[in-house]
C-alpha cells in the first residue's frame, strides 16, 4: 500500500510534488537573498515534515529568481502552506523584492548526469500541453527530449514538472558553466522548436538563470 498522499506509478515510482515561488528582487540585495536562503531558511524548511529538498535560480540581471521546494507527497505540501507562506514573505523581505508567482506541480521526470558544482546555470522552459496529454508528454520527454539534452555540451541534469490540470509544464535543463549553457544556446533553440512540436506543445517561455542553491535530493524519476 502506498503511505496516505503518496500516488504510486509503476512506471515512474513514487510521484513527488514541488512548489515554484517566482520573485522579483533589488539586483543590489541578490548576494543578501542567497545567504539568507543557505543560512537561514534552509533550516527552518528542514524541520518540516516531507520536505525533501530546495532550489534557486537567479538572474542577476534582472532580477528574477525563482525557489523551487520539492515534497515526497500532495498532503505534505499541502501541510506546508502556511509555514511556507511566512518563509515566503521573509525571502521576499531579504531579496528587497515581491512575490509574482505561486504554482504548484508533479515532478514527472528527474535526470542527473552528475551532480552540479559552483558556476552551474539553468535554462528553464515553461510549455502549455494538451491537459489530457499530460503523461503522453512525459515519456516523450524521456524517450526523446533527454537524450538530446544529454548531448548538449555541459549537460549536468533535466527535470520536467507538470501540473496536471492546468497543461502547464516547466522543462529545466542545467550545465556545468554559464560558457557551456551560452555556446550550446542555438542548439538548443533547433531542439526546443523541434521536440515541442512533436510533443504538440507551445512554448510560453524561456529563460536562464544561475543556479544559486541545488539542494534538491529527489531521486532519479526516469
Amino acid at each position: 500500500m502506498a503511505p496516505p498522499g503518496r500516488r504510486p506509478n509503476t512506471k515512474r515510482g513514487w510521484i513527488v510534488h514541488a512548489r515554484t515561488t517566482t520573485m522579483q528582487a533589488q539586483t543590489s540585495s541578490i548576494d543578501d537573498g542567497i545567504a539568507y536562503m543557505r543560512d537561514e531558511l534552509t533550516p527552518e524548511l528542514e524541520n518540516i515534515e516531507g520536505y525533501v529538498g530546495m532550489s534557486l535560480l537567479i538572474d542577476r540581471e534582472s532580477g528574477r529568481c525563482i525557489i523551487t521546494t520539492a515534497w515526497e507527497t500532495e498532503d505534505a505540501m499541502s501541510a506546508s502552506a502556511d509555514k511556507a507562506k511566512q518563509l515566503r514573505s521573509q525571502a521576499a523581505d531579504r531579496f528587497g523584492g515581491d512575490v509574482e508567482k505561486i504554482e504548484e506541480w508533479e515532478i514527472g521526470v528527474l535526470h542527473r548526469d552528475h551532480q552540479s558544482h559552483e558556476g552551474a546555470c539553468a535554462r528553464v522552459t515553461w510549455l502549455k500541453v494538451p491537459p489530457d496529454q499530460a503523461h503522453r508528454t512525459l515519456d516523450f520527454y524521456k524517450s526523446d527530449v533527454l537524450p538530446s539534452l544529454e548531448g548538449l555540451d555541459g549537460f549536468c541534469s533535466a527535470s520536467m514538472l507538470i501540473n496536471h490540470s492546468s497543461g502547464r509544464a516547466v522543462s529545466t535543463s542545467t550545465f556545468d558553466s554559464r560558457d557551456a549553457m551560452e555556446g550550446n544556446r542555438e542548439q538548443a533553440k533547433e531542439l526546443r522548436n523541434t521536440r515541442t512540436r512533436e510533443m504538440g506543445a507551445d512554448v510560453l517561455d524561456v529563460a536562464e538563470f544561475e543556479l544559486a542553491i541545488a539542494h534538491l535530493r529527489v531521486p532519479e524519476m526516469v
